[in-house]
C-alpha cells in the first residue's frame, strides 16, 4: 500500500477489529497485522465484508498480515513495504486471571512487543502513536470516578505489562518532543457491532464477563459463576464501567485525528466531534462511561433485553478483582470531542445478536 495508512496491531482481536471498521468508516486506509494467538482469522473475511458489503467503503483500502510484533524483522519489512502514518496497538495478551500463570509470556508479548514496535517505528521516522492501555494500572483505587491523575501501580501480572509500557513511553516522549503518543486507559468493553458480523470472539473459555453470559444464553456452557457476592457494593458484586465496543473504536479515531494525522479517502460516517485543541506530546485519557454497573445488574438487565435465561451461581472471588471500578473520562470529552453514548440495553442487545449469528 502506497498511499498513508494507519497499521492497526491485533486487527482480529475484539477492540481492534472494531477499530479498524471505524477507521475505514471515517476514511482512513488501514494496514491490520495479527498473530492470531488469541483471535480467529475469520474475523479478516468479515472485516472484508463489512468494509465491502454492508457499509460500500470500497474507496478505502484494508491489507492484513500475519505478523508477531515480537518478530522485529517482520515488523520492520512490514514498514519498509508500506507508507505508515501512525499506528494504533492493541495486540498483546489481555486476562488478569490468566497472567498469574503465564507471566513470562505476558512480559514477552505486552512489554517485548511494545518495544519492538516502537524501535522500529522510530526507525522508519513514523511518530504517532495510541497505545491500548488498561484501566488495571489503577490498582485499587483510593477515589471513584477514577481520574487520569490518580496514582498508578498494578498487581496483576497483566496490570504491570500495562503500567510498565506506559512507563517506558512516558520517558520516549520526554526525550523525543516530537513523538505524539496518547495512552488510552479503558475499562470494560462489550457489545459488537450492529450488524451482528463481528463481535467479542473468545478462543476456550471466555475470560470476559459477557461473552460468558451470551454462551451459557445460547447453550453452549451449563451456567454463569460470578466470582464473589460479599465485595462492600450494594449486591455485594463487582462494579465496572462497562462501554460500548463501538464508543471504545469510535475513541481511538478521535485520537488519531487529534493527532493531526489525515484521513486518505472518503468516508461514509459522521466523525466524531472535531476535537477542542490539537492533541500533541505524550496523553492520557480515560475511556469509559463513567457510571458503575455491578456484575449482578450487568446479568439481570441481559436477561431483561433478550427475555434469555442465565442460570448463574456465586462463587469465591477471583485473584486480581478489584470491588469498584469506573471512570472519570471528561478529559476525553474535552479534548478529543468523545463520549460513550450507548447505554447498557444496547451492550447486552448487541451481544446477543453477535452470539445468535454464530453458527
Amino acid at each position: 500500500m502506497k498511499a498513508p495508512a494507519l497499521l492497526v496491531t491485533g486487527a482480529a482481536g475484539f477492540i481492534g477489529s472494531h477499530t479498524v471498521i471505524e477507521l475505514l468508516s471515517h476514511g482512513f486506509h488501514v494496514i491490520g497485522i495479527d498473530n492470531f494467538c488469541n483471535s480467529n482469522k475469520g474475523v479478516i473475511d468479515k472485516i472484508l465484508s463489512l468494509k465491502n458489503e454492508f457499509l460500500g467503503l470500497t474507496d478505502v483500502e484494508f491489507k492484513h498480515f500475519s505478523v508477531d510484533v515480537r518478530d522485529k524483522n517482520a515488523l520492520d519489512g512490514l514498514f519498509e513495504q508500506h507508507t505508515i502514518s501512525g499506528v494504533i496497538h492493541f495486540a498483546g495478551l489481555k486476562a488478569v486471571g490468566e497472567s498469574f500463570g503465564r507471566p513470562l509470556d505476558y512480559w514477552e508479548n505486552n512489554v517485548g512487543g511494545t518495544m519492538n514496535l516502537i524501535k522500529v517505528m522510530e526507525k522508519h521516522a513514523v511518530k504517532n502513536f495510541v497505545f491500548s492501555s488498561s484501566a488495571t494500572v489503577y490498582g485499587i483505587p483510593q477515589h471513584l470516578p477514577i481520574k487520569e491523575d490518580a496514582p498508578t501501580g498494578a498487581f496483576s501480572p497483566y496490570g504491570r505489562t500495562k503500567w510498565v509500557c506506559e512507563q517506558f513511553l512516558e520517558d520516549h516522549a520526554k526525550a523525543n518532543a516530537d513523538w505524539n503518543i496518547s495512552m488510552l486507559r479503558y475499562f470494560n468493553p462489550v457489545g459488537a457491532h450492529e450488524s451482528g458480523m463481528i463481535g467479542e470472539f473468545p478462543n476456550g473459555v471466555p475470560n470476559n464477563l459477557m461473552p460468558f453470559v451470551t454462551q451459557v444464553a445460547a447453550g453452549l456452557r451449563y451456567k454463569l459463576s460470578i466470582f464473589g457476592n460479599d465485595y462492600e457494593t450494594p449486591d455485594g458484586t463487582c462494579i465496572r464501567d462497562f462501554i460500548h465496543v463501538v464508543d471504545l473504536a469510535q475513541g481511538h479515531v478521535a485520537a488519531i485525528q487529534a493527532m493531526g494525522v489525515q484521513k486518505q479517502g472518503p468516508t461514509k460516517e459522521a466523525s466524531p466531534k472535531p476535537p477542542q485543541n490539537s492533541i500533541q506530546g505524550l496523553n492520557v485519557f480515560n475511556f469509559g462511561t463513567g457510571f458503575g454497573v455491578s456484575v449482578k445488574e450487568l446479568v439481570e438487565t441481559f436477561i431483561a433485553v433478550t427475555g434469555q435465561k442465565i442460570p448463574f451461581e456465586f462463587v469465591a472471588r477471583r485473584h486480581g478483582d478489584v470491588p469498584s471500578l469506573y471512570a472519570d473520562a471528561s478529559r476525553a470529552e474535552e479534548l478529543l470531542g468523545w463520549q460513550a453514548q450507548r447505554g447498557l440495553e444496547t451492550m447486552c442487545a448487541d451481544a446477543w445478536r453477535w452470539q445468535t449469528s454464530l453458527k
